[in-house]
């Protein structure tokens, strides 16, 4: 599947926070993109506006495009649950995002990388699909061929983000899907409910 490989700084600058991550260039210029980033006067954006950013927002931040985004979209509304707050686990419960929170990649590119590089197992399988959707009690490991993978094994010794709903064995190089987080346990900085908003038109 297609996805976005334009500059994540650009995008970062556009919503005024690094959601691909640690980004130094962003930290520099924090401002919107364009000529007039620092000085220009902005208006009070529409209502429509501030939901599409946030959809974009979330868009960008997990790597997803707006066919699939969408489709998990109707999904969310289809389940029990607060429409909003299921599209998050949802977007969570991807195997390329679980890569990522337990360490194993760097980034949610990279991971979506290593997981389409078949370097990653769940439940002793490989699985080369990033969208994967995980079930509580799913075992993500990284295949035994790829455990010497430098840029694994660097991932690995930088991380130090614990989340209470995935555990970690670092002799192993497994991990348990436990649960689906709650929404207090997603620290995306994601306004959902604007994203309901904006589809429910």
């Amino acid at each position: 599947m297609a996805r976005y490989t334009g500059p994540k700084t650009k995008i970062a600058r556009k919503f005024g926070e690094a959601i691909f991550g640690d980004d130094k260039s962003f930290e520099k210029r924090n401002y919107p993109p364009g000529q007039h980033g620092n000085n220009r006067r902005r208006g009070k954006k529409s209502e429509y506006a501030i939901q599409l950013m946030e959809k974009q927002k979330a868009k960008y931040t997990y790597g997803i495009l707006e066919r699939q985004f969408r489709n998990m979209f109707k999904k969310a509304t289809a389940s029990r649950g607060i429409p909003g707050e299921v599209l998050l686990q949802l977007c969570e419960a991807r195997l390329d995002n679980v890569v990522y929170r337990m360490g194993i990649a760097p980034s949610r590119g990279a991971a979506r990388q290593f997981v389409s590089h078949r370097h990653i197992t769940v439940n002793g399988k490989l699985v080369n699909i990033p969208s994967y959707q995980l079930k509580p009690g799913d075992v993500v490991g990284v295949r035994e061929k790829s455990k010497s993978l430098q840029a694994i094994q660097d991932s690995l010794a930088n991380s130090s983000s614990v989340y209470e709903w995935i555990t970690w064995n670092n002799e192993t190089k497994e991990g348990t899907f436990v649960s689906v987080p709650e929404r207090i346990q997603i620290p995306e900085n994601i306004n959902e409910q604007f994203i309901v908003e904006l589809y429910s038109k």
